[in-house]
């Protein structure tokens, strides 16, 4: 008899340890940052609400964009600046065109404490959109610098999408009807179109499109996807250059699963992007120019499968997906640990909606424009896990 119970102890213990062993592991603890509100001053001008964009953090600057909406949904550029992401100054934009003088600023990047914002107004005879960049000028204000329609417009304009600042001068990604494009400067104040060259036109192998760039080391680095010529579903695939001029496609393997990548950083000397994989969310890490799948990555939200943002921090990557406040940040030491970030508030999806991050050091900063108000928060202090 006591033979046979300890036989039968020893199989309840296995069985209890392959249970053990089969069971998930439990989910990491969330990050809780001090979330402060951010006031921003209305600038001057005719009364509005203020919408936000986009921001950018370098060299000790912050940098926020938008407009300020007229009761009837008119729109007047908008920019403020800030040394520690609390308090916050309007810039004053110097329109110079009609259509720059009602632009929504839309995207904002930051090099040696510069700004270089993108911004556009739809108008003429078909509607579409009237391109701008803005850059800084000496006297502080920020200056709109008009650009021939077929710069960023035309009978081949798809997309003017982010823009990024580096060694290198300026980068906007985007795309055309002939493939992907890039938009390079090497002070802000011109850019050159770069289109229908090998790498980015659309060619045998597919079509592809650019979501975002970011710089990598003396040259660019930009992302996003391809779609297989006679197939369903996208790769992801990534562009570097050395000048912004030629540029070199890369495809990522995708086991069959339909992915692309949606944003960029640096984080150290690693890239790390993160996007669409299959229904869910993925991370893609590359060190050097060998990219590979993270082992983690951001969890899925109210709509997985989209990324609204990802800054860099000093101790890693700040991502936010729409979903709860609990489920919608995540945090990156390194590209492959994803940790979730609770946030001040939900972030819901919805096409009036929009969502930006930007990080420097140990402070983060979120803004959150749900198509009524906007709103803005900062968090100081370190994330990286013990």
């Amino acid at each position: 008899m006591r033979r046979l119970l300890a036989v039968l102890g020893l199989v309840v213990a296995l069985v209890t340890a392959c249970h053990a062993a089969d069971a998930p592991a439990p989910a990491p603890e969330p990050l809780r940052p001090a979330w402060q509100a951010v006031d921003l001053p209305l600038p001057a001008g005719l009364p509005g609400r203020v919408a936000l964009r986009d921001a950018a953090a370098c060299a000790g600057r912050w940098f926020a964009v938008g407009a300020v909406l007229a009761a009837d949904g008119t729109p007047r550029p908008a920019a403020w600046s800030s040394v520690d992401a609390r308090s916050w100054t309007p810039l004053r934009p110097v329109p110079r065109s009609p259509y720059g003088a009602e632009n929504l600023l839309t995207a904002v990047g930051c090099r040696a404490g510069r700004p270089v914002a993108v911004g556009g107004r739809s108008g003429g005879v078909h509607g579409n959109p009237r391109i701008s960049t803005w850059r800084l000028d000496t006297d502080g204000s920020l200056v709109e610098v008009p650009a021939e329609f077929e710069v960023f417009g035309g009978p081949d304009a798809v997309n003017v999408g982010r823009v990024a600042g580096g060694p290198g001068g300026w980068l906007i990604s985007g795309n055309r009807a002939t493939g992907a494009a890039a938009w390079v400067s090497a002070d802000g104040s011109d850019f050159r179109l770069v289109s229908g060259v090998p790498g980015l036109a659309s060619d045998g192998a597919g079509r592809p499109w650019v979501a975002d760039g970011v710089a990598a080391g003396s040259g660019w680095l930009m992302v996003g996807s391809v779609l297989p010529s006679g197939r369903t579903g996208t790769d992801a695939a990534v562009w570097t250059s050395p000048d912004g001029s030629a540029w070199r496609r890369a495809v990522l393997p995708g086991g069959g699963v339909d992915q692309d990548l949606q944003r960029v950083v640096r984080v150290g000397d690693r890239a790390v992007a993160v996007g669409r994989r299959g229904d869910g969310l993925g991370a893609w890490v590359a060190d050097g120019d060998a990219w590979r799948s993270g082992e983690g990555g951001p969890g899925g939200g109210e709509r997985p499968g989209r990324v609204w943002g990802l800054a860099a921090r000093g101790d890693g990557a700040f991502a936010v997906v729409g979903g709860a406040a609990a489920e919608a940040g995540w945090f990156t030491p390194d590209g492959d640990r994803w940790l979730p970030v609770t946030l001040p508030v939900a972030v819901p999806w919805g096409n009036e909606r929009s969502v930006a991050v930007a990080a420097a050091g140990d402070v983060a900063l979120l803004a959150v424009d749900d198509g009524g108000q906007a709103r803005m928060w900062s968090a100081e202090g370190s994330w990286r896990p013990a």
